[in-house]
């Protein structure tokens, strides 16, 4: 058994503790205020700030980075983390951009963090789709994490990444049976391009939910950004009008304050 620290810092930024590892996802610190470009005329307004400021950090032996060219994922303050990090963990293409070394994964590859005194950790990088069919060249490659080490009793750590539902991603996670899942809902959305979401709404998690049952899920990345369309109460209003399980499974992580979950 393997009891998993998470503090959940603001949007999709996790400090995940596990056997002696400190991992990170999607750093973002910046101050709340600023409005972000995200391309073809989408933007974003920042509406909160981090709950753990960077500088009460522990030392960070890898950053899992979902994408790097979107600012709620990687904001310039979290840039800054980078150089400083033991491993960074992101797409191919991220890997190539960013200035920094970088293992770069395409949905199915996987990397492995060793070190003496600590049991490895397998990450394998799960395919996203940011958007609606065909909108990779315009919001770019996103992968998601499947984590495994030794002594896991419900199945894999799963960081979903950006992405809304789609067959590839309930393929792979029916295969992987993960039995915590990092969930980026939200249903990011835009004025100009109307009723196309980006990231999951609380109706495609359900699906998800149906197809892999995990046994706890932890929602995260769907508050404090302007172009969430489903924050907390929208989500939980959504759930209560069904017969979803996924109620069951469902913990909502204090932002800022540590919370301890059986993996």
């Amino acid at each position: 058994m393997t009891k998993v620290r998470f503090t959940h810092i603001g949007g999709p930024t996790v400090l995940i503790e596990v056997d002696g590892w400190r991992l990170l996802t999607d750093p973002t610190f910046d101050p709340p205020g600023r409005t972000y470009a995200f391309g073809w005329g989408t933007s974003s307004r920042k509406l909160a700030g981090p709950a753990v400021a960077l500088d009460e950090l522990p030392p960070i032996d890898a950053i899992l980075l979902t994408h790097e060219q979107h600012g709620d994922n990687l904001d310039d303050t979290g840039r800054t983390l980078l150089p400083d990090a033991g491993t960074i963990v992101t797409t191919s293409s991220g890997a190539r951009s960013l200035p920094y070394p970088a293992r770069g994964l395409r949905g199915g590859q996987a990397t492995r963090l060793q070190d003496s005194g600590r049991p490895p950790i397998d990450i394998t990088a799960t395919p996203c789709r940011h958007g609606p069919p065909f909108s990779r060249p315009i919001v770019g490659e996103v992968v998601g994490f499947a984590l495994t080490w030794p002594g896991q009793e419900h199945g894999p750590l799963w960081i979903t990444g950006d992405t809304v539902y789609h067959r590839a991603l309930r393929d792979t996670a029916a295969r992987l049976r993960p039995g915590t899942v990092l969930l980026h809902l939200g249903g990011v959305g835009f004025p100009i391009t109307g009723p196309l979401r980006y990231t999951m709404t609380a109706r495609q998690a359900v699906r998800l939910h149906e197809a892999i049952s995990p046994r706890t899920v932890l929602p995260v990345h769907y508050e404090g950004w302007q172009h969430f369309r489903e924050n907390r109460e929208g989500i939980e209003r959504e759930l209560a009008a069904g017969s979803s399980t996924l109620r069951e499974s469902l913990r909502w992580l204090p932002r800022g304050a540590p919370a301890d979950v059986v993996v």
